[in-house]
């Protein structure tokens, strides 16, 4: 993958679930010039279009400074969502053009409101389709769904909580 230029960062964001709602995880490739940096997260109970738009959500957080960034999605729900489709549910009180509740109000409203922390430019990637940004983010997203489920069964083998380990020592 080639340096990006030092003016912009590029955002390499992908998101999945398997089965589709279920266990889920994002990743984040971060590209400034020749800093690189990698996140990347997961959740139990969540749905493919929650993890890209975490995806996108995490990038953002992740660049403190108001600089122009350039979003590489192969989600077209979030580019669509983004793009075309937000200044019209803002209009309608977060109702889509059928006056149905917007699906995922939660991360839409947290997605624009850091876009308007900087110059968003947002581009449509093919998925799996070679792009090395898209691949890396992909394997990212793959860990955050495997480290949330890890987490779980870590949490399932009977982890005593702190006060119960508190109370055995003094007994």
């Amino acid at each position: 993958m080639a340096p990006a230029a030092q003016g912009i960062v590029h955002a390499y964001t992908d998101g999945g679930c398997h089965p589709n709602p279920g266990p889920g995880g994002w990743g984040v490739v971060l590209l400034w010039g020749a800093v690189e940096r990698e996140l990347c997260g997961g959740a139990l109970e969540t749905t493919n279009n929650r993890m890209e738009m975490t995806a996108a959500i995490e990038a953002l957080k992740a660049v403190t400074r108001p600089v122009p960034i350039l979003i590489h999605t192969d989600s077209k729900y979030l580019r669509d969502g983004i793009m075309k489709w937000i200044a019209g549910w803002k209009r309608n009180g977060w109702r889509t053009a059928a006056r149905t509740p917007v699906k995922n109000e939660d991360l839409w409203r947290e997605l624009d409101r850091l876009c308007g922390q900087h110059t968003v430019t947002w581009k449509w990637v093919k998925g799996h389709a070679g792009n090395a940004g898209n691949e890396r983010a992909d394997k990212l997203a793959t860990r955050g769904r495997k480290q949330a489920i890890a987490q779980q069964r870590n949490n399932a083998a009977g982890a005593r909580p702190a006060a119960q380990d508190l109370e055995a020592a003094h007994a």
